[in-house]
């Protein structure tokens, strides 16, 4: 009986196989653009940039405990680019979390844009948006095209280095998710008068397919600016950070291996054989 109690007392292996963390990164992707895009267009009007700010935020935040322990909950498509160029991601998996992250991102765009239609007088994501990146025109400042490319490469690098700095080997196991979603949390609070924050090629996508025109017009942006904020990331954490050992982000997002233990012992306890 003792021995099947230490047994069971060792931590799980973390991860899952590769569908799980497709499946992961899918849920996760749709829940940031369902939390995020969704304040900015049912209640932006309330809660202004502050609060989509903390949408954003806050939604990643509760992912990267959620689906974190499975998939690293990338949930865009930046940030595994940048840990595949960073060494920490296994390039076998890069277009499954792609893909995966691009169609939860639809599938989320599209949920907000059937509720929004439901407001009276309805909804056009063609002429409202439905919370679309853009500059010019598009921007909700009127930022030009050079300062809005300048802001995504120069936000989505303090986004994906904050990412590969938090899940660290010598970063304090279980915490990488506050770091990372206050991150976001500012990176919006600068953005959103600019480009309305993309940051993540898969958050751009989803809206823009729905909203046509420019917002799908200007799509090639917010692909190609955050891919590239990404690349400096990792160029520069390999430059100035050089770990003994490296560790996935889904095992620095896992909790404390002190308090795994404790939950299954506390569950024996509870549950006894």
């Amino acid at each position: 009986m003792r021995e099947a109690n230490v047994r069971d007392a060792r931590p799980a292996p973390a991860g899952g196989g590769a569908m799980q963390k497709y499946l992961a990164e899918a849920v996760g992707t749709f829940v940031l653009v369902l939390g995020g895009v969704g304040a900015a267009v049912l209640a932006g009007d309330r809660i202004g940039f502050l609060g989509v700010s903390f949408a954003f935020g806050l939604s990643l935040l509760a992912m990267v405990y959620t689906v974190g322990p499975i998939s690293g909950c990338h949930v865009n498509p930046a940030v595994t680019v940048g840990l595949l160029l960073a060494g920490k991601f296994d390039k076998r998996h890069v277009a499954g979390y792609v893909i995966a992250q691009c169609a939860g991102a639809i599938l989320a765009a599209g949920l907000v844009l059937l509720i929004a239609k439901g407001a009276p007088g309805g909804y056009s994501a063609g002429v409202e948006g439905l919370g679309s990146n853009g500059y010019g025109a598009a921007s909700p400042e009127g930022y030009g095209g050079g300062a809005a490319f300048l802001a995504e490469v120069a936000l989505t690098f303090l986004l994906v280095l904050t990412v590969l700095g938090a899940t660290d080997s010598r970063a304090p196991v279980g915490f990488a998710g506050l770091a990372i979603g206050l991150v976001l949390t500012l990176i919006h609070l600068v953005g959103i008068p600019i480009t309305n924050t993309s940051v993540n090629p898969a958050r751009s996508l989803g809206p823009a397919l729905f909203s046509g025109g420019a917002a799908l017009g200007q799509l090639w942006m917010f692909i190609i600016a955050p891919l590239l904020g990404a690349a400096f990331a990792a160029a520069v954490y390999r430059t100035v950070n050089q770990p003994v050992t490296q560790i996935s982000a889904a095992r620095a997002e896992q909790a404390l291996e002190g308090e795994r233990r404790q939950r299954l012992a506390e569950r024996d306890v509870e549950n006894p054989v």
